[in-house]
């Protein structure tokens, strides 16, 4: 997918990274995905507030349109405690469903790798719902390993729940350039 444009989301893109994340969660709750996420639990807020604290929230857009987000933190307390800065956090990984060609979402991930790795920091990290074995597996292929577990992370909007957490190493290739490693677990 060669026309996949990148850019950092703004004010005026709220509504479509909310609309984004709730077209994500009924494309889950159709297919038997219960615990992950529900429409309506974030709004415009939780997305600029984000922006607030220094995250980065992204988009991908090809042909026109929305076709995937992702949020990059630079810590994550409430799930991996106090850490020194070697890594980023990958948050909210969507993609749209009706219009994103197959394999946007390895696309998003490997951005946010490469942004990661652009800032210096060594590892990307994300946490992905316990009970969600499809997404733990989607993960584990891309080359994320478990390295532990959070029972009852708060959510926002939501009861708190238990998550897997993984993660992948970067690496510099021979040309200088920073990308995902692609040693698998």
């Amino acid at each position: 997918m060669d026309d996949l444009y990148l850019r950092l989301a703004d004010e005026s893109d709220l509504t479509a990274l909310v609309r984004l994340r709730d077209d994500a969660a009924r494309w889950m709750l159709a297919r038997g995905i219960t615990g992950q996420w529900h429409p309506g639990e974030l709004d415009e807020d939780h997305f600029h507030d984000v922006m607030a604290r220094g995250g980065e929230v992204w988009l991908g857009e090809a042909g026109g349109r929305v076709a995937g987000a992702w949020e990059l933190w630079w810590e994550d307390g409430e799930a991996w405690g106090p850490q020194p800065p070697v890594a980023g956090y990958v948050h909210r990984l969507m993609v749209d469903r009706h219009s994103a060609p197959p394999g946007t979402g390895r696309l998003l991930l490997r951005a946010a790798e490469r942004r990661v790795a652009a800032s210096g920091r060594v590892f990307v990290r994300l946490d992905c719902l316990a009970g969600n074995a499809r997404l733990n597996a989607y993960y584990a292929a891309d080359g994320y390993r478990v390295v532990g577990h959070k029972a009852s992370k708060p959510q926002p909007g939501g009861a708190p729940k238990s998550f897997t957490l993984f993660e992948k190493p970067l690496r510099a290739d021979r040309a200088g350039h920073d990308t995902a490693s692609a040693t698998r677990p």
